[in-house]
């Protein structure tokens, strides 16, 4: 008899540490009470799944992400899970894996606290009283999470800095405030020196890379703080960090909140707000350039804004890397694009220094990479499909029907109890083959539309005068372009 597995899934976010009962050693231990009160414990194997400071409004977490790819492999039997909100605070995606996706793969999901079990509600859910708690759970993350930022910002307002990250030069202080950070401190005065002196973020770029100053991620990896990915950085800055450097006031000691807003309670997209929103307290901390340093090096740099124009979606936009050091290449240019690799600019013996290809001669080459993959792989099959008969819904019911008149015949003493077990149990496996094959027509149904989809983009491709963004989106993961325009396409 193969194990029946049972899936234990704990999430604890970082608001959920305040309260003892929501530990994940304390969930842990009710799951494994409940468990082990299960009939089917006997031959059960019993998983462990703990996602450990993620929020539940969304189901980006990599344990609930692992646990769902078992279920659509068949290897779940049943999930046991604290209450509902520790699944998921999100009401629609929640219904969603409780009413169509675990049905689907035969999939039993117990929530203990709610005494909730999905083999009690046979062809539903659990109705209304279900539903309410997934939209219980959801207006309360929300109403939680505007609370928060509400508390937040009344402490900001009164100068008590909130974030445990300070920007580059600044360092958390005894009092809670920020104050100069040493050696970092000393590196943001130079650039704001260098751009008053008429010097371009380039040239600074290189000066501060001659001089051998470490970038501000290698500079907190080297004080204990890695989560900075500084291993292609070596010592080379971008020039987009000298620009965010030089346009931030809070160097000349005035502390600005609320300069974004977050488009969605949960999410993490936000946007910037118009300056007459922002909230600013002069004076705040220990400015490291005075205001007349900060206005003539932004004055020196010669900015310029461009009128808003209708925007052109480039095909290969997020695409496309230098073959040589690896990162992505900037589009320069507005008539006539190309593509450049700015890293290369602050250093004199790069491979890649000066390396340039116009946009439409990229996206041409890219095109014509297309082709050649396509042609080289030909025609795919589609998916050999299921021939069974009988294995839908009609199917399913027909076998309910039969196990109902089963029982009813029992009790009227038709049949004995060890035929009634015997026939209960045939009956049952065929609901389960029933069932997977369902699972499995599904998932030819995909593989068949897929397919089809595969099959019209070749059309369009072999036809198509010009790339686009459809053919990058679903074909290709990135193009590395080479000093002497060479590209190499990695296909999805």
């Amino acid at each position: 008899m193969s194990a029946y597995v049972i899936a234990l899934y704990i999430r604890l976010s970082i608001e959920d540490v305040k309260y003892e009962s929501m530990s994940i050693e304390n969930q842990k231990l009710a799951l494994h009470e409940y468990a082990d009160a299960m009939p089917e414990v006997g031959h059960a194997e019993i998983l462990e799944f703990v996602d450990n400071g993620y929020t539940g409004t969304n189901f980006e977490r990599p344990e609930v992400q692992r646990m769902i790819e078992l279920v659509r492999q068949n290897r779940i039997d049943c999930i046991i899970v604290k209450d509902f909100s520790r699944f998921g605070r999100n009401s629609i995606e929640t219904g969603y894996f409780l009413e169509k996706v675990f049905p689907l793969f035969h999939t039993r999901f117990i929530s203990v606290s709610d005494d909730y079990d999905s083999a009690n509600f046979r062809g539903d859910t659990g109705g209304m009283n279900v539903a309410f708690k997934y939209l219980i759970n959801e207006y309360y993350s929300r109403d939680m999470s505007m609370k928060t930022r509400s508390a937040k910002y009344a402490k900001m307002e009164r100068g008590e800095y909130q974030s445990k990250i300070c920007p580059y030069g600044y360092r958390k202080g005894a009092n809670g405030r920020m104050e100069p950070d040493g050696e970092a401190a000393e590196t943001v005065k130079l650039i704001f020196s260098l751009a008053a002196d008429g010097q371009s973020a380039t040239e600074i770029a290189r000066e501060l890379h001659r001089r051998g100053i470490p970038t501000p991620g290698e500079y907190k990896a080297a004080h204990g703080n890695h989560t900075h990915d500084i291993s292609r950085t070596k010592g080379v800055w971008a020039i987009s960090t000298i620009l965010r450097i030089l346009d931030n006031e809070v160097y000349t000691g005035d502390y600005i909140i609320r300069r974004r807003e977050v488009k969605e309670i949960g999410g993490n997209r936000s946007v910037m707000r118009d300056r007459s929103q922002w909230i600013i307290l002069p004076d705040h901390h220990e400015p490291l350039v005075d205001k007349d340093m900060f206005k003539r090096a932004n004055e020196a740099l010669n900015r310029y804004s461009i009128g808003k124009k209708k925007e052109h979606k480039s095909p290969l936009k997020g695409y496309v890397f230098c073959g040589c050091c690896r990162h992505a290449l900037t589009r320069h240019n507005q008539n006539n694009p190309e593509y450049i690799c700015r890293r290369s600019a602050c250093l004199d013996d790069a491979p890649c220094r000066n390396l340039k290809i116009p946009v439409p001669e990229l996206e041409n080459l890219v095109l014509r990479s297309i082709r050649e993959r396509i042609e080289q792989n030909g025609e795919d099959g589609s998916p050999d499909g299921l021939t069974e008969s009988g294995t839908g819904e009609t199917r399913t019911d027909s076998l309910e029907q039969e196990r109902l008149a089963l029982y009813e015949a029992y009790l009227n003493g038709d049949i004995s109890l060890d035929i009634f077990k015997e026939q209960k149990e045939r009956i049952a496996g065929k609901i389960l083959t029933a069932q997977k094959s369902r699972a499995l027509l599904a998932e030819q149904s995909t593989k068949e539309n897929a397919a089809n989809e595969l099959k019209r983009l070749r059309e369009e491709i072999a036809s198509a005068d010009c790339l686009t963004v459809e053919m990058c989106e679903k074909l290709i993961d990135r193009v590395f372009v080479y000093p002497d325009k060479r590209i190499e396409v990695e296909f999805r």
